[in-house]
């Protein structure tokens, strides 16, 4: 699912004119962004958590020529299920 899809179903389920679904959806996902970014997490009730972590360096390997990089320090999001996400999964 693509974000014009989310937009595509806010339009013709909530009844909003496309460009009125189209900037809700993008003020979230930017709400979103900037809330991650600024290292908070995010909690969606039935859906999970969306956080940052910091990853340390490490030593990396190039698949193809087998040569050894290092591999900076950096932040990378995570997301964690909750359990009514998790149980509606496992139950299809």
């Amino acid at each position: 699912m693509t974000k014009a899809d989310i937009v595509k179903l806010v339009f013709e389920n909530v009844g909003l004119p496309k460009n009125e679904a189209h900037e809700i959806v993008e003020f979230i996902f930017n709400t979103l962004k900037q809330t991650l970014v600024a290292g908070e997490s995010v909690k969606v009730s039935g859906l999970g958590t969306f956080t940052t972590r910091k990853k340390t360096a490490r030593v990396g390997r190039n698949p193809k020529t087998k040569e050894e990089a290092e591999i900076p320090p950096r932040r990378v999001v995570t997301f964690r299920a909750s359990e009514f996400l998790k149980e509606a999964i496992e139950k299809q």
